[in-house]
């Protein structure tokens, strides 16, 4: 029984004593000055992960600088410019850093826009500043299998976006101009951001990608280099003496969360129906 409770009590003692070591060392990297990384990869196909990133570590005091690393084509118009904001809000607070990877173009692009310092390798995809809406077209299938469809509607252009037959004139023309409205809010968000006239900013916005060399060159983005250098200046903008200590969050990966933990699901349920969706997206 003795020996028992020895065990016992030399486990407590060893839990005390490491519970006392790691809150000391806590205490000490909570006065460290660190800088956060967040990677934006792939399609953005909602806002809510990294705004709840940079929420938390806009709270953080010890985060003095955020790094974006942003390697996407684009995505949804809405989430995009929900993370467009929220950086210009934290940008009054900390220096915030864009390291773009393989491609930042449109969507990827318009997140970048309003960092403090943008970072592109020479060889990295951006540009592509312009908008697209795909809209599939089946009557010629229907016809064929002899499928028709009944519309019943209270407004004329209610089925505007139908799959189900040929787009008139006039409906065409109407969603031009919501594409075209949108298309102007894009321009107008890297004009104000990047300091670079209207006009300017519109002559290239016709779609195409440049290299982080030609974007360099025509104001886009302000360094080349990669994540490593952009770590480096991330430290050197905030402040940071000696090189910055950067945390990240870790990504939980795994099949469970593909299929029923992310936007994944849904937003291949989505696509299933057609509809009008507007995106900031390279197509390829």
């Amino acid at each position: 029984m003795k020996k028992i409770l020895i065990f016992f009590l030399i486990i407590i003692v060893l839990i005390a004593f490491l519970s006392l070591i790691l809150a000391i060392t806590q205490k000490v990297s909570i006065g460290e000055k660190k800088v956060a990384l967040i990677r934006i990869e792939g399609i953005i196909l909602d806002s809510r992960k990294v705004i709840g990133e940079l929420r938390e570590y806009s709270k953080n005091s010890s985060v003095k600088a955020i790094i974006l690393r942003v390697d996407s084509p684009g995505g949804g118009v809405a989430p995009a410019q929900e993370i467009y904001d929220e950086i210009l809000k934290l940008r009054e607070k900390k220096k915030i850093i864009v390291s773009m990877g393989s491609v930042a173009a449109s969507g990827g692009y318009y997140i970048s826009s309003p960092a403090d310092k943008i970072v592109a390798n020479p060889g990295t995809l951006t540009g592509s500043i312009g908008v697209i809406m795909e809209l599939p077209n089946f009557e010629g299938l229907m016809e064929k299998i002899g499928v028709k469809t009944q519309i019943i509607k209270s407004g004329k252009h209610k089925d505007i976006a139908s799959a189900f037959r040929t787009m008139t004139k006039e409906e065409r023309k109407i969603l031009q101009a919501v594409l075209d409205d949108v298309h102007d809010q894009f321009i107008r968000a890297i004009s104000e951001t990047r300091n670079i006239e209207y006009e300017k900013i519109k002559e290239l916005a016709d779609g195409r990608i440049f290299t982080g060399k030609k974007a360099k060159e025509l104001g886009l983005v302000d360094e080349l280099g990669n994540l490593e250098y952009a770590i480096k200046l991330a430290g050197e903008l905030s402040g940071i003496e000696g090189e910055p200590r950067v945390i990240s969050k870790k990504e939980k990966f795994s099949l469970w969360d593909i299929l029923f933990g992310g936007d994944f699901p849904k937003e291949l349920i989505k696509d299933g129906f057609p509809t009008v969706r507007l995106k900031y997206l390279l197509t390829q």
